[in-house]
């Protein structure tokens, strides 16, 4: 692998984009034998050593008082959505079939993109505008299928 892909954040997104689904199939029958909520217990236990372990090969571990009283709040509340959004994700796995929760749960991309817009004073091109409007009606049309 080149060194120029790997400081592309495509090349990221894309594979993010792969373990995700990846994420949805392995859920999906994760899950068939088990409360969704321990189920998410047992995945962020995993992802919680796994995180640990690439910040320690990668010497990415820094003295807590050197991130910033805000950056501790905004990563808090990322943990709080992060941990409810996958025990929704989870419940909604148990309940439907992963073809038609996931792209639901790709709904985010129109809320990033929304978000953006409001909170943070991103702007979309009407191009980009069109797929995020895009990119809503195929969840809505998938899960409606």
């Amino acid at each position: 692998m080149t060194r120029s892909l790997l400081a592309n954040w495509v090349f990221w997104a894309v594979l993010s984009a792969a373990f995700a689904a990846l994420t949805a199939i392995f859920a999906k029958v994760g899950v068939a034998g088990v409360d969704s909520d321990f189920a998410t217990l047992i995945r962020t236990v995993v992802i919680l050593a796994l995180v640990a372990v690439i910040a320690f090969a990668r010497g990415a571990w820094q003295p807590v008082a050197s991130v910033s009283g805000r950056t501790w709040l905004f990563l808090l509340l990322s943990g709080l959505a992060t941990g409810a959004s996958w025990l929704c994700y989870f419940r909604a796995l148990k309940m439907g079939d992963a073809a038609r929760v996931a792209p639901v749960d790709k709904l985010s991309v129109v809320l990033v993109a929304v978000f953006g817009v409001i909170f943070l004073g991103e702007k979309l091109s009407a191009v980009a505008a069109l797929g995020v409007a895009l990119i809503a009606a195929g969840a809505v049309l998938v899960a409606l299928g």
